[in-house]
């Protein structure tokens, strides 16, 4: 039986605990919106609840139809006697919930988002330089009556025709033209790049995250810089894991495997390691763990990428390779020999110097 395993957005699922049991799940219920229907699924360890109701006002809940084989009921046992949703916190806490990510940088964030937003204002109005006509009156044209050909009185021209012909007359005596300078928009850019260094210390991003922000930097350097990530990525590894273990846990479940089941609730996870090497420090790392005798499949393990299907090819291929070397194949342990047809021509040349002498 295949068995799936799904994520769902914190918004849309929810787990509810046994009162005074931090980690026994009491209940938990799964809601998604598709087109003009709602759909929500109740766990618990005994029944699985399915329901749906139109989005219309006045829709009310009802059993679920949709997307079920004829005859198939919306509410069935559940075969696992156990909650099947599981909540992965961030930074959970022995008190409280557990704690964003992004919830102490959000206030820093809407100011960057605000000042960009002014910036912009200004650059639209302010960037550039702006003219003015001192002195002179406001351009107005007479307004004539058809009939009688008299001025009835004048109005103002409209300046979008000044400003698109850039050509103004100054007829009054006295009139200049003056000019007010663009705004320096330095002040804004500079803020918001404080503002942003202030965001990258609170969620330890690495300088080398910013553009410009490191130039011919060293390796070691380039690692230290990279330390407080590293420090988080860790952490966070502890903190999901024992959810992540018991997603392990039901998915053997699910599968009727009841022993593997229980070797993974007492197992760990086993993660990747969070920091980023090249192939040369990793062989460099290997090689010197090798020589205080740490075994081969253990060193296979550490190497990025590296699958347990291929770690268990490998072993094949060693049983294999010393098999033969047992066999008197030896060259599966130093190679295969030079052409014979080389070395016969090697061993004919000094019979014939013999034989000239």
């Amino acid at each position: 039986m295949a068995v799936e395993i799904t994520f769902q957005h914190a918004g849309s699922a929810i787990v509810e605990y046994v009162p005074g049991r931090r980690r026994l799940r009491k209940a938990g219920l799964m809601t998604w919106r598709d087109y003009d229907t709602e759909f929500a699924t109740l766990f618990t360890p005994t029944m699985v609840y399915r329901w749906q109701r139109p989005t219309r006002e006045g829709g009310r809940w009802t059993g679920r139809t949709t997307g079920l084989a004829r005859g198939e009921p919306s509410h069935i046992p559940n075969p696992l006697k156990v909650v099947p949703l599981v909540e992965l916190p961030n930074r959970s806490r022995l008190y409280g919930k557990p704690r964003s990510e992004i919830a102490t940088v959000l206030p820093l964030q809407d100011a960057v988002n605000t000042l960009w937003a002014h910036l912009m204002t200004a650059s639209d109005g302010l960037a550039l330089p702006a003219r003015a006509v001192l002195g002179m009156d406001r351009p107005v044209r007479e307004i004539v009556d058809p009939e009688s050909g008299e001025v009835v009185g004048e109005e103002d021209l409209p300046l979008d025709r000044f400003r698109s012909d850039r050509l103004l007359w100054l007829e009054k005596q006295g009139a200049q033209i003056a000019e007010f300078s663009a705004a320096d928009l330095e002040n804004y850019l500079k803020v918001i790049e404080v503002a942003v260094q202030h965001i990258a210390a609170q969620t330890r991003t690495p300088p080398s995250y910013l553009a410009g922000q490191l130039v011919n930097v060293s390796p070691d350097g380039f690692a230290a810089s990279e330390a407080g990530l590293i420090a988080k990525v860790s952490e966070m590894q502890r903190h999901f894991g024992s959810a992540l273990r018991e997603i392990m846990r039901l998915e053997a479940m699910a599968q009727g495997e009841a022993r593997r089941a229980e070797s993974l609730a007492l197992g760990s996870v086993v993660w990747r390691d969070p920091q980023f090497r090249s192939d040369a420090q990793y062989s460099d790392a290997l090689v010197k763990l090798k020589s205080i005798g740490v075994p081969d499949e253990a060193l296979w393990e550490r190497i990025p990428g590296v699958t347990p299907d291929e770690i268990a090819r490998w072993k094949t291929m060693r049983t294999d390779a010393a098999g033969a070397i047992l066999g008197g194949d030896m060259s599966a342990l130093f190679g295969v020999k030079p052409d014979q047809a080389e070395g016969d021509d090697q061993a004919d040349e000094p019979e014939d110097a013999e034989g000239a002498a």
